[in-house]
């Protein structure tokens, strides 16, 4: 088996302690995350050998990242060191009825600033079998979107399996520009992922009957959603979704659908109490890709994605701190949460 490459950035995230909001704060806890790289290290605890590809400058800051990547256990051999800066965020946890805030503090960051023939892009694929990324990474910039293309253009001359979550940020860019460089960079795409926003955002496409302020999820509009986008992208071989029902920001049901347009397989769906639910689509993505190389079914897929990405919403953080062994058995039906002695 290859190794799996996750291509994007990664920024440190900067957080009130607790349930702070930012005026109350007087201090921030610091951690890393960013949607590939989080997948690289979700995919990492589950015995994958994956490999993180990004630029950073050469700092101490970016050095405390690079070795907490590497204390996780992702190669991080094909990181570009250069430029001026990291990306920051600012994250406030939210708590019961009132939402989680982000606050971006990226631009002009160091892969924003990339220019083509920085990545030996031969290099970085040699050994590859699968590359992930997300919409996040072409929203970046002009310019990340232009080396990213180049770098999905020799992964499928390599025959390399390609999976893409298409994650619309709202602060990052517009829906029309989404909908232009996405249109373009998913036809190099075998298996998207997406949850009850994003091809809305992305492309237009939103399930019927569904209302996501109100937690009201229809997991059959959502199999039409995934013939259209198949229909779209005649490339795509399956389309997941992950169909968050928001009770409110501490309370959430959660389940996912997997679809080859044919046939599709719903998970059971979970009530979890969230601790922390930033990088909950990038542990469902990396368990999806777990799943596909194990040779797994889609049903033994989409319910090991779900309850992977159940455990990280219970962990602080970005990263899914979590074993395949764990979120088999979670998958398997013991979420008792009883004490392991």
């Amino acid at each position: 088996m290859g190794r799996i490459v996750t291509v994007g950035e990664i920024m440190m995230r900067l957080q009130p302690s607790g349930y702070k909001r930012f005026m109350q704060a007087d201090s921030f806890d610091i951690v890393f995350g960013g949607g590939e790289a989080n997948v690289a290290v979700s995919l990492a605890q589950f015995g994958e050998d994956v490999a993180f590809l990004t630029k950073l400058p050469l700092n101490a800051i970016a050095d405390k990242c690079v070795k907490e990547l590497r204390g996780w256990g992702v190669d991080t051999s094909r990181i570009v060191r250069g430029g001026d800066r990291m990306g920051i965020y600012f994250c406030e946890k939210g708590c019961s009825q009132r939402g989680s805030n982000v606050i971006y503090d990226r631009a002009g960051s160091a892969i924003a600033n990339i220019q083509k023939g920085e990545i030996d892009i031969d290099s970085a694929l040699e050994g590859v079998d699968w590359l992930h990324w997300t919409g996040i990474t072409p929203a970046i910039s002009d310019g990340m979107a232009s080396v990213l293309e180049d770098i999905l253009k020799a992964a499928k001359a390599k025959g390399i399996k390609v999976s893409c979550d298409l994650n619309y940020r709202k602060k990052l860019w517009s829906k029309e520009k989404a909908n232009r460089v996405m249109s373009e960079l998913v036809k190099y795409v075998d298996v998207l992922i997406s949850n009850e926003e994003d091809s809305k955002d992305v492309f237009g496409i939103e399930a019927e009957n569904t209302d996501i302020n109100n937690g009201v999820i229809s997991a059959s509009g959502y199999e039409v959603i995934g013939r259209k986008l198949m229909e779209k992208f005649p490339n795509i071989e399956y389309v997941a979704f992950t169909l968050r029902e928001s009770i409110s920001a501490s309370v959430n049901g959660w389940s996912a659908i997997l679809t080859d347009g044919k046939q599709t397989y719903r998970s059971k769906k979970y009530s979890i109490d969230i601790v922390d639910r930033v990088g909950g689509g990038d542990s469902f993505g990396a368990g999806l890709i777990y799943g596909m190389r194990r040779g797994m079914t889609p049903a033994q897929t989409i319910e090991f994605a779900v309850a992977a990405s159940c455990i990280k919403h219970t962990i602080e953080g970005d990263f899914n701190i979590a074993s395949a062994e764990e979120v088999e058995k979670l998958a398997k039906g013991d979420g008792s949460g009883r004490v392991q002695r």
